[in-house]
C-alpha cells in the first residue's frame, strides 16, 4: 500500500505542468518630439509620462517553449513649439500581445522571438488651432518582435539583462486627406475609405524598444525593473506626415510566480 501510495505521488509530480508567470508594472518619464503636418508644421518638443504593465506567461506549446507577452502602455506628453509660441498635447494607449519561440542558447543568453499584434489610439491636440484644433490617432499593426536575456550574479544578487525590439511589418490606419477637416467627414459625411490607409515599412516606418535589467532584493523580498524604452512612431499617408519620438526611463517592481496544473484533474 504503502509503494502504490509512492508511486501514485510519484506519477502525479511527474504529469503536473507548472507554467512561469510575471507580472511587471514600471512608471517612467522622458523627452518627446511631435510632428503633425495635418496640425502644425513645426515640430514640438517637450517632456513625456509613461505607465507600462507587462504579463509573461508561459504556455504548454511546442513543449512549453512558447510564451505569450501582453503589454499595455499608456503615454501623455507636451511640446513646445521652437519659437514658444504654441503648444502641442498627446495622449496614447498601446496594447501589445505577442507569441514568442524560446531558444536557450547557454545558461545565461536566452534568444526569443515572434508575432505581435499592436493596437493604438489616442489624439494630438493644438492649442493653437481654431478650425482644426485636433488630430485622431488609431492605427493597428501585425508587428515582428524579438528579445535576447542575459542572466548574471554581482555583488551576491542575481542580475537579468532584456533588450526587446518590435517592428511593425502591415497594419491600417486612420487618417484624414491633406486638406480635409473632421467636420466634413463626420458633420457631412463625406468620409470614405479613403480614410483608411493600409500601411507598410514604407509607410509607417516606426519601431519601439526597450532595455530592462530586472534584479531581486533578497533581504527585502522585492523584484525590481529599471530601464529605458525609446517609442519611434512615424508614418506617411494621405499626403499627411506625423511622427512621435520619445525616450523614457522606467522604474517599477515584478512579481513572479508559478501555476501548477495537473492534466489528470
Amino acid at each position: 500500500m504503502k509503494r502504490a501510495l509512492l508511486f501514485l505521488v510519484g506519477l502525479l509530480t511527474l504529469t503536473a505542468h507548472a507554467q512561469e508567470v510575471s507580472h511587471a508594472f514600471t512608471i517612467g518619464v522622458g523627452t518627446s518630439n511631435v510632428f503633425d503636418s495635418y496640425l502644425s508644421p513645426a515640430e514640438f518638443s517637450g517632456m513625456e509620462l509613461r505607465i507600462q504593465r507587462e504579463t509573461f506567461r508561459q504556455t504548454k506549446l511546442m513543449k512549453s517553449r512558447v510564451y505569450v507577452q501582453t503589454l499595455l502602455n499608456a503615454h501623455a506628453n507636451y511640446g513646445n513649439s521652437p519659437s514658444k509660441s504654441s503648444k502641442m498635447y498627446e495622449g496614447l494607449l498601446n496594447w501589445n500581445v505577442g507569441w514568442f519561440y524560446r531558444w536557450p542558447l547557454s545558461e545565461k543568453f536566452t534568444v526569443m522571438a515572434g508575432p505581435m499584434a499592436d493596437l493604438n489610439a489616442g489624439a494630438t491636440y493644438n492649442k493653437r488651432n481654431t478650425n482644426n484644433p485636433a488630430q485622431a490617432k488609431v492605427y493597428a499593426n501585425a508587428d515582428v518582435s524579438g528579445m535576447v536575456y542575459y542572466h548574471f550574479w554581482m555583488f551576491n544578487f542575481p542580475f537579468r539583462l532584456r533588450y526587446q525590439v518590435s517592428l511593425p511589418v502591415v497594419g491600417v490606419m486612420f487618417s484624414p486627406e491633406y486638406g480635409e477637416s473632421y467636420y466634413e467627414m463626420f458633420g457631412l459625411q463625406q468620409g470614405g475609405w479613403h480614410n483608411v490607409c493600409l500601411t507598410t515599412p514604407f509607410t509607417q516606418p516606426s519601431l519601439r524598444q526597450s532595455l530592462y535589467l530586472d534584479f531581486t532584493l533578497f533581504r527585502y523580498g522585492v523584484n525590481l525593473r529599471v530601464g529605458y524604452v525609446g517609442d519611434f512612431q512615424q508614418s506617411r499617408v494621405n499626403q499627411l506626415r506625423s511622427h512621435t519620438y520619445s525616450h523614457a526611463l522606467m522604474v517599477g517592481v515584478i512579481k513572479n510566480f508559478q501555476i501548477s496544473k495537473n492534466p489528470i484533474q
